[in-house]
């Protein structure tokens, strides 16, 4: 693992937004795996300036989204769709033709969810799959206990989940969903490089164990552990309680600046 720790959280967006741009760089149809949430707000702030400033072009990137709520069109405004569309999608040049989204009111679930990774398979697989984590450990929404052979379905969300999201739901009046389609832990291991995000105190813990604890399913984002190319991106904050914190700043003063390696072809 590529562990970076940063001093606050516009700072790692910017460094994030840095590694993206790289990438594209190398490969100007790259495919990227979003996820939502308040953790990569920051780093879709950052491209989207990067984009107005003309130091990366949307044309030919492709995107697939890591999750969606069952149940939620793509019109509602809690859906993910709605959080790309409004923070990213609608203020770069992404072509439609180039974004490939979890459908929530999918009719035939199962057979969604088998097209959704042929498509990944058909689009040459994800360059780089953006993650956060939550509190419990998932990636997208990898409960705790999702096996590590896992692909891309339909997931029961744990209450923890489902309070994490309450308060926007009650404010529409309406009840939080209890299942999510989501990209399975194996299918988010074959993207060819992983940008894990975590910021805040809140998140010390969980990544303290996802990082250096076992590999365990009762911390699904400790599978990350058995992947080549990962680059954790933390704040200040959200590296207290790493017990190797020294040796990551250490190997970071020695190779930094630096370009990033990423896996592209």
């Amino acid at each position: 693992m590529n562990i970076f720790i940063f001093k606050d959280q516009q700072e790692l967006a910017q460094e994030a937004a840095r590694l993206i741009i790289e990438a594209w760089e190398k490969k100007p149809d790259l495919v990227l795996g979003l996820a939502s949430g308040r953790t990569p707000l920051n780093l879709y702030n950052c491209l989207v300036q990067a984009y107005q400033e003309k130091r990366i072009d949307f044309s030919r990137i492709r995107v697939f989204g890591l999750d969606e709520f069952k149940g939620l069109n793509h019109d509602h405004p809690l859906s993910f769709a709605s959080y790309f569309k409004e923070n990213l999608f609608n203020l770069v040049n992404l072509r439609p033709e180039n974004i490939f989204l979890l459908d929530g009111q999918a009719k035939n679930i199962e057979s969604h969810c088998q097209a959704y990774e042929a498509l990944i398979t058909q689009m040459g697989g994800i360059d780089i799959q953006i993650l956060g984590i939550g509190l419990n450990g998932h990636i997208g929404f990898n409960e705790p206990g999702s096996s590590f052979g896992s692909r891309t379905r339909l997931q029961i969300l744990t209450e923890e989940t489902r309070a994490a999201h309450l308060a926007y739901f009650q404010a529409m009046g309406e009840e939080t969903p209890v299942m999510a389609l989501t990209m399975g832990l194996a299918t988010i291991l074959e993207a060819k490089n992983i940008l894990l995000l975590a910021t805040g105190e809140e998140k010390a813990q969980i990544v303290q164990e996802a990082l250096e604890g076992p590999v365990t399913t009762s911390v699904p984002a400790s599978c990350l552990q058995w992947h080549p190319s990962v680059y954790v991106f933390l704040d200040e904050p959200a590296s207290t309680f790493l017990k190797r914190k020294a040796f990551y700043l250490h190997c970071l003063k020695l190779t930094w600046p630096k370009k990033y390696s990423l896996r592209l072809f």
